[in-house]
């Protein structure tokens, strides 16, 4: 506030960051949303992108089945074994871009941007490195299930036949509560994002977004969700590379990885003051605390390496306990 009484906002020992810092109250106070806490589209485009997007892979993926059952696989009988297992013929190829389309999750974007601003570089390292070893690790005993259990279908079956009954109930309980946190993680994600771009209400979007789903499902069973996981691959590694050039060489202001590294330091600077009404609960300001020199730039990060570990113990459970990795070999 200035010596006649008017709020200087933002701040000018902000610099680039002043941007999502507006006049509340009479008080020069933080924007609670990157959006301002105003959705950039309407309800309607929401609702459209959300069926649009349901009803597009529904139909799609469903025809690609049709085509494979008719021009490919067509004089295999299509049982309930087929529909649980693809037929057991799915290669390597499509097996490689399921498991990318799988492990993409909501956090997968959302959580990893979070420690990145909480940690700095160590964070995003730390949440793909801490999703990797499982899947290295899960990869070489599914080749063991294949070779010793070719008709499994769950993991769940493996533990009944090997330690009997009480383990498979033990099991079974993980596994069951471990697929209803990892959907309702999913949905709830999926379903934040749209209301926070569209307005739509959380609750109808967590039931529409899997509704595309349910049906191309029922269509053809695995062999429909690994086709639709191809697609899904393909549009988040062409979304990912459009959001890299807009960061990197068109964005106003930023536009160079030289000025995203200018930035982080001028982020990182002690000489900020992070303190009173320009700082919040959970706002990522000044040094970043356990750091190296407090910079966003380093890997020697106390938090971030806690965190790594948390996540590579948690994403254990998440691989050897869930279903949908038993259905991959």
């Amino acid at each position: 506030m200035s010596g006649g009484g008017r709020v200087v906002c933002p701040p000018p020992e902000l610099s680039f960051g002043g941007q999502y810092y507006s006049v509340v109250d009479g008080v020069c106070s933080r924007d609670e949303s990157f959006f301002g806490g105003k959705p950039v589209l309407t309800q309607a485009v929401g609702y459209a992108v959300v069926l649009g997007f349901g009803a597009f892979f529904a139909l799609f993926t469903s025809f690609l089945v049709w085509l494979e059952k008719r021009y490919v696989g067509g004089s295999q009988l299509q049982t309930s074994e087929w529909f649980n297992t693809a037929g057991r013929s799915v290669k390597t190829g499509l097996i490689a871009s399921v498991i990318v389309s799988q492990w993409t999750w909501a956090a997968t974007i959302l959580q990893s941007s979070n420690v990145a601003w909480q940690y700095g570089v160590s964070g995003p390292f730390w949440y793909a490195s801490g999703a990797t070893v499982q899947v290295l690790l899960f990869g070489i005993m599914a080749i063991e299930i294949k070779r010793k259990a070719p008709n499994a279908h769950t993991v769940c079956e493996i533990v009944r036949a090997r330690w009997g009954a009480r383990a498979h109930l033990v099991f079974l309980t993980f596994c069951l509560a471990t697929n209803v946190i990892v959907t309702a993680m999913l949905l709830l994600g999926g379903s934040a994002v749209v209301h926070a771009l569209t307005g739509v209400n959380v609750y109808a979007a967590s039931f529409l977004i899997p509704l595309g789903v349910i049906v191309y499902t029922f269509a053809g069973g695995l062999k429909a969700t690994f086709l639709a996981s191809y697609i899904h691959s393909v549009v988040v590694h062409a979304v990912l590379l459009v959001f890299v050039f807009l960061v990197y060489t068109s964005s106003s202001s930023l536009g160079s990885p030289k000025v995203v590294y200018e930035r982080l330091l001028v982020v990182a600077s002690a000489a900020r003051d992070c303190s009173g009404d320009l700082s919040r609960s959970g706002q990522s300001c000044g040094p970043v605390h356990g750091n190296l020199k407090g910079s966003y730039l380093t890997m020697l990060s106390s938090g971030g390496l806690v965190f790594g570990i948390i996540n590579i113990v948690g994403n254990f459970g998440t691989v050897f306990v869930d279903n949908v990795s038993d259905s991959l070999p």
